[in-house]
């Protein structure tokens, strides 16, 4: 057993576990395999930020074990050196590229080939193709120590890769089936696709798809920084392509990346239906107008959880692996948190965990007040995370519970640590003020906790109240609230402890039930091929639609 000031430290050294026996995991193969390449800036788990890289990796796993040629093309940075397995040099290439210059009044337009260096290798098990710009080029594009942490103009950097992309599939003689964008990043490849490659007769098969993973950044540039791509911004910047209305009457007009993007992809995804369903009920601001436009082909896909990441049956961080029908793994997986972090060892407390990147949207100030409310109610309270709200939380941490054996605020992020609490909890807090998806919520349920969630974007789609007479009993799987105020959040977890403390019996079937629901990538996976079907017209054999 773990004791708190043990070195390494707790959640720092693997436990002494024993895996449950499972036959190994496999997928129906397809018999019309499509060719996919995805266009992004991040890829899990080396070149990830945030939940765009999850996605990414995910969704590319889960095709290619139902037989699909996927690859996933991504900037080299160089943050990405030794971390890409099988790494090859394969060609350089010619790009083309404009700049704009201005002199005495008179605005001057200059072409020329900018070259480009491709590199073959896998990321996650992912094929991938990775482009960077070539060493006599001297640029400084995805130089940094991380990744969106160079000192270069992110627009030109992403235009360019965007033109790169393209030219690369040209001048490899690939033509996929799909060619599937994500973020304001990569939405250039949809405009370029259609006016330049396809309509030139250099690309011809692909149909483009592209996802929307937040609203908040659209990507905004000028006329001139659109040179970077070697087309003139000027082309796309009409109401009816990329113009940002935002932007009508000012000097100069600029584009909207994203707006260009839905415009000219052939379907549109988000990654949930309630969120897409908020998008065109105002929550997307100005792009709201351009998605209804086109929201026919416009729609929400709940994303998945990697299971070969978060799985309780085989996770490698847990002391104990449980499955439901065996879960006396999760009570030790409880015991061995509350030794490790020096809290009070008692299994009849429920203990609710809440890991979040600590940012207004993550609804900091709900957090803040159900620390002492679950205390309040008998149970504990474990917060994992950091963000720019850290410092009342450090405060709090380091006065208010420092020595509280039945709170820890940890004001870091850990990984290992993150396996453990979820492995631990009996609920899992999230009380978003917003929430495009959210993966926490689903990972809670594969570790058998119960989540306690705002009712906004994913989290309405993938949470459904335990009380809640219009569910079925099949679908209930945590606790819901409505309202931004303490108030509601309390209406929600008062409930949690209760039925925790006064129905045993319920709460371990429950626990047991939320474990069982399909919150993988192949049942996203599966509903992403039937839109790529849907757009290219490839059907399996035997659809009938």
């Amino acid at each position: 057993w773990p004791e708190p000031n043990e070195t390494p430290k707790f959640g720092e050294r693997p436990p002494i576990r024993m895996p449950e026996n499972l036959d190994p995991k496999t997928c129906e193969i397809t018999t019309k395999p499509l060719h996919v390449v995805h266009v992004t800036a991040e890829m899990a788990p080396v070149a990830k930020v945030g939940g765009l890289g999850d996605v990414v990796t995910g969704l590319a796993r889960a095709h290619l074990c139902q037989g699909h040629n996927v690859e996933v093309c991504i900037p080299y940075y160089s943050s990405l050196e030794g971390k890409v397995e099988d790494v090859q040099h394969v060609m350089d290439f010619d790009v083309p590229k404009g700049e704009q210059w201005e002199w005495d009044g008179e605005k001057e337009i200059r072409m020329s080939d900018f070259q480009w260096s491709m590199y073959s290798g896998k990321i996650g098990g992912c094929p991938i193709i990775a482009l960077r710009p070539a060493f006599r080029e001297g640029s400084n594009l995805f130089v940094g120590q991380r990744i969106y942490g160079g000192s270069y103009n992110e627009a030109e950097a992403y235009l360019s890769f965007c033109r790169a992309s393209l030219e690369c599939l040209r001048v490899t003689g690939r033509d996929p089936n799909v060619i599937h964008v994500h973020e304001w990043q990569c939405s250039a490849v949809a405009m370029l696709y259609w006016d330049v490659y396809h309509a030139q007769g250099l690309l011809n098969n692909a149909k483009v798809m592209l996802t929307i993973h937040n609203m908040d950044n659209t990507g905004e540039c000028r006329e001139e920084e659109f040179m970077a791509t070697g087309v003139p911004g000027s082309e796309f910047n009409t109401l009816e392509k990329a113009m940002d209305e935002r932007t009508i009457g000012h000097n100069p007009e600029r584009l909207c990346l994203m707006k260009g993007a839905i415009v000219y992809s052939n379907y549109v995804t988000t990654v949930s239906p309630t969120y897409a369903r908020e998008a065109l009920n105002g929550s997307a601001g100005f792009l709201g107008k351009t998605l209804l436009k086109e929201r026919t082909k416009f729609s929400g896909v709940i994303n998945g959880v990697d299971t070969e990441i978060w799985d309780a049956r085989l996770d490698n961080f847990l002391p104990a692996n449980f499955k439901p029908g065996t879960m006396e793994g999760k009570a030790l997986c409880k015991k061995y948190v509350q030794m490790g972090l020096g809290m009070n060892v008692d299994p009849h407390k429920p203990l609710v965990v809440c890991i979040s990147r600590l940012v207004p949207q993550k609804g900091i100030n709900l957090i803040e007040h159900a620390i002492p409310r679950t205390k309040e109610k008998g149970g504990q309270f474990i917060l994992l995370g950091s963000g720019h709200s850290d410092p009342p939380f450090q405060n709090l941490a380091e006065s208010v519970y420092k020595n509280d054996k039945d709170v820890k605020l940890l004001i870091f992020y850990s990984d290992a640590l993150s396996h453990l609490l979820y492995a631990a909890a009996d609920c899992v807090l999230v009380p978003s003020m917003f929430e495009p998806c959210g993966l926490t919520q689903m990972i809670a349920m594969c570790y058998g906790a119960l989540p306690i969630v705002r009712k906004t974007g994913g989290l309405a789609d993938t949470v459904h109240d335990v009380d809640d007479p219009s569910m079925s009993d099949s679908k209930k799987n945590g606790f819901v609230f409505e309202g931004a105020d303490n108030n509601s959040l309390d209406g929600a977890l008062d409930r949690a402890m209760r039925y925790y403390h006064e129905r045993k019996p319920w709460w371990k079937g429950m626990q047991e039930q939320v474990m069982d629901i399909d919150n993988s990538w192949e049942r996203a996976g599966e509903e992403y091929v039937q839109l790529y079907r849907m757009i290219t017209g490839i059907r399996e054999d035997n659809d009938h639609y």
